[in-house]
């Protein structure tokens, strides 16, 4: 028995060990409510482990009655009968059991003494076998009581007393965390832009901070409304190192050191680069008051080919 005791023993503390080891890694992550479902997965595991020890050693203690009743049976058969100091040793050893070994046998095995069986056994007989009107065991009864208890607790913590996140709002949870991750992921995707895959950006939030970046860091030479001072007037349709969204990134990126511009890749992130870019780009035409006269090489955007037609869907430029 003491072998087996052990083997359960480290069953149970391994499973103790994996529960406790992922309530901890959940409440580290979780806030507010979340906390404590996390506490009742620790709970729920422990209490599976429990049930499963339990469960074994019921098992193993069963074995063991239903082989000693066997040998009793069949020593009945062939007309053996204990010697009376067996007997009267096994009285004593009863009466020498601990106060918790008695509780343990009345209130959570509740055994019927072979003796007695004649007590409770059923009138009806099948095929020479007779049945008997055990009652349930304790330990069978006391946990239905204990998930009766907890099905209470369950309940009110999370649908009365409303201290538990109802399914409505663990869904909105998810959601949330759901949102941020999506929007971690595309601004990972965002900064994975460079002059060979930029596009131009048409949505008017993203304008509007390439508009705030250009009046910021670029309006000093470039001017306000992009009319040119220092550097190119960028409202017109000639351009000093090639027009278009891929060659505006690719000087923003890299800069024009032999011309002043410095690099703006260390300052900037590539989308920010491709917002500052997309909105350059919707200046072309604008015409504002005291422009620069035109610098550069006349820039024509060539039209996008149509489906179909065997060419590239990329649109390009071309210096004439």
């Amino acid at each position: 028995m003491k072998p087996v005791r052990n083997i359960l023993l480290l069953i149970l503390m391994a499973i103790g060990e994996h529960g406790w080891s992922q309530a901890v890694e959940g409440a580290a992550g979780a806030a507010g409510s979340a906390l404590f479902p996390n506490i009742m997965t620790m709970v729920l595991v422990s209490v599976a482990a429990i049930l499963f020890i339990v469960a074994m050693i019921y098992v193993v203690r069963v074995n063991q009655f239903l082989y000693k009743r066997v040998l009793e049976l069949e020593a009945a058969k062939a007309g053996v009968t204990l010697p009376k100091e067996a007997a009267e040793a096994v009285a004593a050893k009863v009466q020498q059991e601990s106060f918790w070994t008695r509780m343990r046998k009345k209130y959570w095995e509740d055994p019927v003494p072979i003796e007695r069986e004649a007590e409770i056994m059923f009138h009806h007989e099948y095929d020479g076998i007779r049945e008997l009107d055990n009652r349930l065991p304790p330990w069978w009864v006391n946990l239905f009581i204990l998930t009766v208890v907890w099905s209470a607790i369950y309940m009110f913590y999370y649908h009365w007393g409303g201290g538990g996140p109802s399914s409505t709002d663990e869904y909105n949870q998810e959601m949330e965390r759901a949102k941020k991750e999506i929007a971690i992921a595309m601004a990972g995707a965002a900064n994975a832009v460079d002059e060979s895959n930029v596009v131009a950006l048409k949505e008017s939030a993203a304008l509007a901070e390439g508009e705030l970046i250009f009046k910021n860091l670029c309006a000093a030479c470039h001017g306000q409304l992009g009319e040119g001072g220092v550097g190119p007037n960028l409202t017109d349709d000639y351009w000093l190192h090639g027009g278009g969204i891929k060659n505006v990134f690719k000087v923003i990126k890299y800069g024009v050191p032999e011309k002043g511009m410095i690099s703006w890749q260390s300052q900037l992130t590539p989308s920010d680069m491709q917002k500052v870019a997309s909105f350059i780009l919707t200046l072309h035409g604008t015409n504002p008051p005291n422009g620069k006269d035109p610098q550069g090489e006349l820039w024509k955007e060539e039209p996008i080919p149509q489906e179909g037609s065997g060419q590239t869907s990329e649109s390009t430029g071309s210096i004439n």
